[in-house]
Order: structure tokens, then sequence, then C-alpha cells
């Protein structure tokens, strides 16, 4: 079986939507299809295309067998709506290009969203090359723009909205990455077929320990320290200066020590406001690449996932939980509805804050520092539960049985 994922978003960029696809891309090839990737070149988060790849129109690569087409994209940092969109609608563009004269026939279109827009490419492959269509969902958009204020714009939102419902009318499958998803798309098109594919872990791929004592020495960080972390986008739906705003309330407290890992729209903001209050207790890295998450899981002493107070999130699962968690971290999380659930009620592998509490997040730091044991329960816990409940293996190969029975 022919496969082709079509996304804006794939390695080398870092990030969760990239290595979520590329695990996706690698099971699906291991169990027999034949997988072709058509993608932008890379160019996030910092929107600037890399060095190896500026200037050129069509790239064509292999990586372990999978062939991978990339094609030309406006790339820009800018946060400017009409910039946004220029970067959306010029990938649309030549994906479609690539896809229809480049790339021959593919049984399986399986489309990536975010950004919705895409859809319109996969739409016109599975209409002139009579493919399935796989449309995989793993943020509500254009609803999660509208809700957190991203997007106002109605002559922007009602086409948007009008676009994902011919995209959920017209796909053989829509996928989603949360229970959340998946039960707010049957209420709205109940006729859609629907399959939960859930974000997980590659297990195999994180068995090596990382280097605890080199990671804390290169950023000043002693065995003395707490060092509470967070990796991932840096952006506003995860409303982080609640993390800055914590330093600046535990200033007082120096053995306890913040480092915020990662780029995003939000940066230059909340390096600013740290600043603004000349705290010493946080530090703010670049992204890395993925083989140094060990390094930085090893250094720390916890996670903190925070996300917005908005009802849009109860159906999140904030994908960067996974790897603190098999590699035995206890994870602080902001998140309530469906993340809490599983990962406090269920797997109880994580301390819970109401999302924009302030003063529940001090608690839970406090809580972890002072209790040891504590710690290394949820740890435990988490590790167990994510290995058996969130494998990545496991997660493709049931998707798998449902591709084929298309």
């Amino acid at each position: 079986m022919n496969i082709l994922i079509l996304t804006q978003y794939f390695p080398p960029e870092t990030g969760a939507p990239q290595n979520r696809l590329l695990s996706l891309a690698t099971h699906l090839q291991a169990m027999g299809a034949q997988v072709t990737v058509l993608t932008a070149m890379p160019n996030y988060p910092q929107g600037k295309v890399y060095p190896n790849y500026k200037g050129k129109w069509y790239v064509k690569e292999n990586f372990d067998g999978i062939t991978i087409y990339r094609s030309w994209i406006y790339a820009s940092g800018s946060k400017n709506i009409v910039s946004r969109l220029l970067n959306y609608f010029s990938f649309v563009f030549t994906s479609l290009i690539l896809g229809l004269f480049r790339i021959g026939r593919r049984e399986i279109v399986i489309c990536e969203s975010p950004p919705l827009f895409l859809g319109i490419t996969a739409l016109f492959i599975k209409w002139i090359k009579s493919s399935k269509l796989i449309f995989n969902v793993s943020d509500l958009w254009p609803e999660s723009a509208e809700k957190l204020g991203i997007v106002q714009n109605k002559w922007i939102l009602k086409p948007a909205y009008l676009l994902e419902k011919i995209l959920y009318q017209n796909a053989h499958l829509v996928s989603g990455q949360t229970q959340g998803i998946i039960s707010n798309i049957q209420t709205r098109y109940p006729q859609t077929p629907l399959f939960l594919l859930r974000n997980g872990i590659d297990t195999e791929q994180f068995s090596a320990q990382g280097n605890r004592t080199a990671w804390r020495s290169n950023h000043g960080l002693s065995e003395n320290h707490f060092v509470a972390a967070y990796a991932g986008i840096i952006g506003h739906a995860q409303g982080l200066e609640i993390i800055v705003e914590a330093a600046n309330i535990l200033k007082a407290q120096p053995a306890i020590q913040f480092v915020l890992i990662g780029d995003g729209p939000e940066k230059e903001r909340l390096t600013q406001l740290a600043r603004t209050y000349q705290l010493t207790n946080i530090q703010f890295l670049p992204s890395v690449q993925r083989a140094q998450m060990p390094d930085i899981i090893a250094g720390c002493d916890c996670y903190i996932t925070p996300l917005r107070k908005n009802d849009l999130f109860k159906g999140a699962i904030p994908s960067k939980i996974f790897e603190p968690l098999y590699y035995g971290k206890p994870v602080i999380m902001g998140v309530d509805g469906e993340a809490k659930t599983l990962f406090i009620d269920e797997g109880k592998c994580a301390l819970h804050f109401e999302p924009e509490n302030l003063e529940q997040l001090i608690h839970c730091i406090q809580t972890l520092h002072n209790s040891p044991d504590l710690a290394a329960q949820l740890g435990a816990n988490g590790r167990q539960y994510v290995a058996t409940q969130f494998n990545r293996k496991q997660l493709a190969t049931l998707f798998w049985k449902r591709i084929q029975q298309l």
C-alpha cells in the first residue's frame, strides 16, 4: 500500500508534530506500507529557511527508505495575520503543484492539520488521483484560534469553518489526537468516520540515560538546585508567563531554579518580563535536537506543562509530557479535562494545578522540592503508565489495521 503523508512540519525541524509524524511514517513503513512525505522547506519555529535548503524550489530526499519531497514556502517569523496566511497558502500552492505533477498516485493521503488550509491540497489530490483521504486533526482549528483571540476577522473565520466542514465531509477517515477532539467532531459531524490516534513515545528510542551532571554544569546548576523545566513551543496557548511569575515569587529561594527551553512567538516578551523582574533563577535556552533531550530530562527534577484557562483545552494532552514521564520525572500539569483524568486520576504520575492559578503552581513546585519520595513515586508511576498506554509502535499498529480497512 502506498501512503502519502502531507504536512507543513517535518524534521529536521524540532517540535511535537514533527517528531510524531516521523514516528508514524517510520512505523507504517516497517509494517509494509510504502511511505512518501510531502512537506515544506524546514523553517519552523524561527521563520527562516534552514541554510541547506535556502533558495530552493524543490528538494527530494530519502530517510531510512522514506522518500521526502520538499517544496518552497514563504517563511516569516512575523505574527502578522497577513504574513501567516502567506506562509500557509504558499505551501498549499507549491505542495499542490508537487503533489499533482511530481508524485505519482498514492492510495492513501494522510493530511496533518493544522494548518487547516493544507486540506485544500489534500482534497485536490484526492479528487484528481482517486486517493483515500485521512484527515488527521491535532488541533481544532479554526475553533482554537477564535477562542484564544488569535483570529477574530470574520472574513477569515467564515471560510475556514466552511473548509473544515468540507474536509470532514469528504474525508474517508478523520483521526484525532485526543478524545476531546474526536468528541467535538462527532457532535458536529455525526456521519464522519473517526479514529482516535493518540500521541505517545517511541520507547525503543529512549533507552539511553542522559548526562545529568554535564548538563547542569554547562548551565551553571549544581546538585543542590531543584530544577523545574519546560521544553517546547513558547507560544500563546501555553500561558508560560505563569512560570516567570512563579520564578519572581520564588526568587527568595535560590535553590529552586527554572529553565525554559524552546522558541516561539512569546519568547521575546517572556524574556523581557524576566529582565524587568531582574530574575537570576530562570534561564531561557534555544530549541534543541531530539538527541539532546535525555540530558535535559536527566538534568531537571520536574517538568511544568501549563496551558491557558480555556474550555477548549479540556480536550488537550500536551505532547511534551511523554518523554519526561518515561524517564521517571514527575510532571506539574496545569491542564484540566482529559489530560487530568489520564495522567493524574488514572496514571497517578503528575501533580495538578488549575490553569493560570499561580498560587497552586507554586504549591506544587514546593511540594516536589520538599518531598523527594513523592517525586520518585510519581516518576515511577509515569514510566510504567506511558510505556504501557502510550507506546507509539502499538498505537501505529492499530492505526495501520484501520487504514487497511479503507
